[in-house]
């Protein structure tokens, strides 16, 4: 098992070809492994830019701390 924390934001694309976010929190056990929840937000973006630039409105985030999937 891997102890590299993962990205914060996950951005994924539809079967319908919308893009959805999904927020990551890492926590770390009393042994050092990661343990990941996820929320999936339930707004739909028609671009991967829109996804980007309401992550970095909404929730400060930068650019090296959103992923795609």
């Amino acid at each position: 098992m891997t102890r590299a924390k993962v990205k914060p934001y996950l951005i994924s694309k539809s079967e319908t070809g919308e893009f959805h976010v999904t927020i990551r929190t890492t926590r770390f056990n009393s042994q050092g492994y990661p343990l990941v929840s996820a929320e999936k937000l339930d707004a739909a973006f028609l671009t991967i830019s829109k996804a980007r630039l309401y992550l970095r409105a909404e929730h400060h985030a930068k650019a090296t701390d959103i992923t795609m999937a």
